[in-house]
């Protein structure tokens, strides 16, 4: 089976946020973390280098591969 290259890992959203040049778009993107975590009721978290994700879900092709 072939080994997902973007994992979850305990990098600090927080950290990556605050590298955002852009004193409006990093407050947008706070404010952004801050809306999906209160709609998803998941903590964000760190996906590989530059994605923030909020929670994880199985999910199965009608071929059955799963993911």
């Amino acid at each position: 089976m072939v080994e997902l290259k973007t994992k979850k890992n305990e990098a600090s959203v927080e950290d990556f946020l605050n590298t955002v040049e852009n004193e409006k778009k990093r407050s947008d993107s706070f404010m952004i973390m801050n809306l999906m975590q209160e709609v998803t009721g998941e903590v964000p978290a760190m996906w590989g280098d530059s994605i923030v994700g909020f929670g994880s879900y199985k999910y199965r092709y009608a071929s059955g591969r799963t993911g």
